[in-house]
């Protein structure tokens, strides 16, 4: 495991203590405001300073970061199951099969995956289990096309053309034989894929779409910042820095799987990235 990689572990395994262990031991409560110390610079007893409410900064980036961490597991397990199943099916079965899929994600994929989700929880309406709906039926795309083409491959392997032989079921092949083969370059994508679900959940939220207050959110506190940008810029900047450093750390820590579960691909950025 490289360097780079450890660092993306290391950054990843802090913020996943702090997102649980942070909030149980934050000494302030994240939607307690005090009016007459709103905007306050950082300081002792508020590291991060407070916000235009006067709430501590610091509890709301610990609580944002449960937030965050929940929607990409969420939106990863959600897109990583349905792709896995999907890009199976397209990728064993083939003919029209196949020829349905594809032009399926063929639609999808010619539209910017973050105005796909702003579409769908502008109709649907601004929640947390919209966002997570609006995600996840656009993040299947990158995991069907990935399991789709380890499939084809995998289905002239010589074990799998002997159980074929062997009259076997064709779902207890894929079952058990092919889809296993796909689960290494599924958890590579899987890592980067929290990336992309942090990202667009922050995007939805910064534009007003995603978490309502008072629940904190990096996105919403970044927005709620903006106005603020010269007389106070902690709102915008720990918040900012907090999802830069889980999105390189979930990043690096792809990188690192990548190498390790597929050496012939050494930075060779073949594993598909994720749209937001």
């Amino acid at each position: 495991m490289s360097l780079v990689s450890k660092l993306g572990a290391i950054i990843v395994l802090t913020a996943v203590a702090a997102a649980f262990l942070g909030p149980l031991v934050a000494p302030y409560d994240p939607s307690v405001q005090e009016l007459p110390l709103r905007l306050a610079a950082p300081s002792p007893d508020h590291p991060f300073g407070r916000d235009e409410l006067g709430r501590d900064i610091v509890t709301r980036v610990l609580w944002g970061a449960r937030v965050s961490l929940f929607v990409g597991v969420v939106v990863v397990s959600i897109s990583a199951a349905a792709g896995i199943l999907i890009g199976a099916t397209a990728g064993y079965f083939g003919g029209w099969i196949d020829g349905s899929i594809g032009r399926a994600m063929d639609v999808l994929l010619a539209f910017p995956g973050i105005l796909l989700a702003i579409a769908v929880v502008a109709v649907l309406g601004p929640s947390l289990r919209n966002v997570v709906l609006a995600l996840s039926l656009i993040g299947w795309v990158g995991y069907a096309r990935l399991v789709r083409g380890q499939v084809l491959r995998a289905r002239e392997l010589e074990y799998v053309q002997a159980a074929q032989a062997a009259g076997a079921d064709s779902w207890r092949i894929l079952l058990r034989h092919i889809i296993p083969t796909t689960v290494p370059a599924v958890l590579v994508q899987a890592a980067l894929g929290m990336a992309g679900a942090i990202v667009g959940e922050a995007s939805l939220s910064f534009l007003g779409l995603g978490v309502q207050p008072p629940t904190a959110s990096w996105g919403s506190m970044i927005d709620g910042g903006r106005a603020h940008l010269l007389d106070a810029p902690h709102l915008t900047v720990f918040p900012g820095v907090a999802m830069a450093l889980l999105v390189l750390g979930f990043n690096f820590l792809g990188d690192g799987l990548r190498d390790a579960l597929d050496p012939t691909q050494r930075r060779t950025g073949s594993a598909v990235r994720p749209e937001p």
